[in-house]
C-alpha cells in the first residue's frame, strides 16, 4: 500500500475517515466545504501554477513545489485540523528526503485566514512517520471500519452523513 499525504492527514483526524477513504468510500465530491477548499486552492494564488512544479512521487502529489528554493506549499481552507495538515506536509518532506531531495522546507498556508506556518522535518518526526505508516496500513487493512469518534470536527466532515445518519454527534 502506498501511504499518501491524505492518509496521514486522515490518520490524525479520524481513523474511521481514514478507513473509509482507503477502502474506496470517498465522499469528498459530495461536500460543499471540500468544493470551497478546491476553489480557494485554485484561486488564492493563481500565479503558482505557472511558477512552481507539481510533483507525483511514491503515491504522493504535491501541488506546488518551488524547486529553486526547495519549498513545498500546501494550501488549506481552515486551520481546524492544523496538526493533521502539519503532519501531511511533514510526510511530503519525509518522502522527498527518502528520494534524496534534502533541505526541503514546507509552508502551510491558510489564505482565507491570512495565516502561514513554516514546517520543517525533524529527526523525531521521521521516526514518528515511520511508526504511523505501519499504523495506517493496519487501520486500512482491518476488516471492519473503526468506530466513529464524535469530535466537534465531525459536523464539517464530508463523511458526516455517512457516519451520523439519523443521529447527532
Amino acid at each position: 500500500m502506498f501511504v499518501t499525504g491524505t492518509h496521514v492527514n486522515y490518520y490524525h483526524v479520524c481513523h474511521r475517515k481514514l478507513w473509509l477513504f482507503a477502502n474506496g468510500i470517498q465522499m469528498e465530491h459530495t461536500s460543499e466545504l471540500v468544493g470551497e477548499g478546491k476553489l480557494i486552492h485554485e484561486y488564492a494564488y493563481p500565479q503558482r501554477a505557472e511558477k512552481y512544479s507539481e510533483i507525483e512521487l511514491d503515491g504522493i502529489k504535491i501541488d506546488y513545489y518551488d524547486a529553486k528554493n526547495k519549498i513545498v506549499h500546501e494550501i488549506k481552507k481552515s486551520d481546524k485540523a492544523e496538526e493533521a495538515h502539519s503532519w501531511q506536509v511533514k510526510y511530503y518532506l519525509f518522502v522527498l528526503e527518502k528520494k534524496g531531495i534534502t533541505g526541503v522546507k514546507g509552508v502551510l498556508e491558510y489564505p482565507t485566514l491570512r495565516l502561514r506556518e513554516e514546517i520543517e522535518l525533524q529527526e523525531d518526526d521521521s521516526l514518528y512517520l515511520q511508526k504511523i505508516m505501519k499504523e495506517i496500513e493496519t487501520v486500512c487493512g482491518q476488516e471492519n471500519m473503526p468506530p466513529r469518534v464524535g469530535k466537534k470536527i465531525c459536523r464539517t466532515c464530508s463523511y458526516y452523513d455517512f457516519c451520523w445518519s439519523g443521529e447527532e454527534p
